[in-house]
């Protein structure tokens, strides 16, 4: 079995790039297997993978180079002794360190397991305010990876892509750096997973001791996290309905959040199921326009439900609670819909 950790902060394209080199590993016979880490309880990156046919576990409630250390072993070695895929992906949440997750891998001496190459993904359109927000954090990624990729240069002025590089290069001149937009299927692409295939992962040894900062990347981070699932009173919501709602929310939660950190980077994802369909949104930072896209999905809902994951950086924890409940609650009130929250708790992540 071949591991695979593909890391990058929030919104660098990670799922995206998942999906894409899962259906290129089928297309040449291989066999894989994905742990989707998600931040929050309410998991829904391993909703999506899962909807495009692959078999896809979900680690939530945490970071699994912090608190999910247990369930990582557990999950991994299950998957290795029942399922024995070719190539098992690891997609980490944002927040952590993707080195620290090899090294725990690599602790449970499974025998005949490799690695890959170790893979962060670089969102090239916020580079400049990566650096600025998150500048620790965000070095600390580069730094650990051996293969280093400028995603979304369909974003990216194509002036601005040699100065990345060559900023991404100062810091860890032994990568390979890569350029490309992962929701293309193109020679690039595959050039990128060919190379992942072929290239073997470099032999370290395994970290006994851990710092304090790698011990809690979340900590490291300053980057607080809710996530919640909502229940929608209406049984049978119309598309429009449920598009509009849905792009209301994050538009309203945007102009909220830019309140309490007006260059805020993170993640807003919502998800609303409704019927067989479901309208997703992404928003990154405090200047980007949030991507929507209603697709079909393979069973029914017979009540709508929401689903909402907001990390943002520098923000307090409980203003983040209080902004997210409220938009929602107060968007579904003005279409005359009753939501509910779910009796889940939320992810109590750390406060900065």
């Amino acid at each position: 079995m071949k591991v695979l950790v593909i890391g990058g902060f929030l919104g660098s394209g990670k799922t995206t790039a998942i999906l894409n080199l899962g259906k290129y590993l089928s297309e040449h016979n291989y066999r894989v297997a994905i742990i989707v880490n998600e931040i929050g309880e309410i998991g829904l990156d391993g909703d999506v993978i899962s909807k495009y046919g692959f078999d896809a576990t979900e680690l939530t409630s945490g970071c699994i180079c912090c608190s999910l250390k247990t369930d990582l072993r557990y999950t991994v070695t299950t998957l290795y002794n029942n399922y024995n895929p070719d190539i098992l992906i690891i997609e980490p949440t944002g927040i952590a360190f993707p080195n620290v997750i090899r090294n725990e891998v690599n602790l449970m001496n499974l025998g005949d397991v490799e690695f890959a190459p170790l893979v962060t993904l670089i969102d090239g359109s916020r580079f400049k305010q990566l650096m600025k927000e998150i500048k620790h954090f965000s070095q600390r990624q580069i730094i650990d990876a051996e293969i280093l990729v400028v995603n979304k240069t369909d974003l990216i002025e194509s002036r601005q892509l040699p100065i990345i590089e060559d900023a991404v290069h100062q810091l860890n001149p032994d990568a390979d750096i890569i350029r490309l937009s992962a929701k293309m299927d193109d020679n690039k692409f595959r050039k990128f997973a060919k190379l992942i295939i072929e290239k073997p992962g470099l032999t370290h040894e395994i970290i006994e001791d851990l710092s304090e900062e790698e011990i809690d990347s979340i900590q490291c981070s300053n980057v607080a996290t809710y996530s919640k699932e909502f229940f929608v009173s209406r049984k049978n919501l119309e598309s429009d309905v449920a598009s509009s709602i849905a792009r209301d929310i994050v538009y309203t939660l945007k102009d909220e959040v830019i309140k309490l950190n007006p260059e805020f980077l993170g993640h807003i994802k919502l998800y609303l199921e409704y019927n067989s369909n479901m309208v997703r949104i992404s928003m990154t930072s405090y200047y980007d326009k949030p991507e929507v896209e209603v697709v079909e999905t393979s069973r029914r809902t017979h009540y709508p439900r929401l689903k909402i994951l907001t990390a943002v950086s520098n923000v307090e924890k409980s203003d983040l609670v209080n902004t997210v409940d409220r938009c929602v609650e107060n968007k579904f009130y003005e279409y005359n819909i009753e939501v509910e929250k779910s009796d889940t708790h939320s992810h109590e992540s750390h406060n900065h």
